[in-house]
């Protein structure tokens, strides 16, 4: 069984991630053609539909499915090293960085977000390093 929740708990941490990429992506958009109301009110449809409907259930899934590979091995928490630890540290910030991105498209889509599209391109990043630095924890096991 454990094979099969990794499966789904890789799944569902893709599908994730294919938010965490593009959402900030469309937030450049948003910021960046204020002045063009037609183009922000789709790019609004456009960040509410893919936090509200991948986003939050990729989310849960991923976070659901990583408490149950731990319920079925616990074992590995504290057998493995210091690197499973640090691993939640950096899934402890994504998270975080997850329900920022919530907070500033409720912003957004008040027009009440005076961040730039220069803050948004650099914010995108973000997960790109919290990715790099979860599957090195998983993959190398440093310590």
């Amino acid at each position: 069984m454990y094979q099969w929740v990794l499966w789904f708990h890789i799944i569902s941490m893709v599908t994730w991630f294919a938010v965490l990429f593009y959402l900030p992506r469309l937030f450049v958009y948003h910021a960046e053609n204020a002045e063009n109301k037609g183009f922000i009110e789709v790019v609004k449809v456009m960040e509410m539909k893919i936090y509200r409907y991948i986003g939050v259930p990729g989310f849960w899934a991923t976070l659901l499915s990583g408490i149950t590979l731990i319920v079925i091995y616990p074992t590995n928490i504290f057998a493995t090293g210091g690197w499973f630890h640090a691993k939640l540290f950096f899934v402890v910030i994504l998270i975080a960085y997850f329900f920022s991105l919530g907070r500033l498209r409720l912003k957004l889509l008040n027009d009440s977000c005076t961040k730039s599209g220069k803050f948004f391109r650099i914010y995108n990043e973000v997960p790109t390093i919290l990715l790099l630095l979860i599957v090195a924890m998983v993959v190398v096991k440093p310590f």
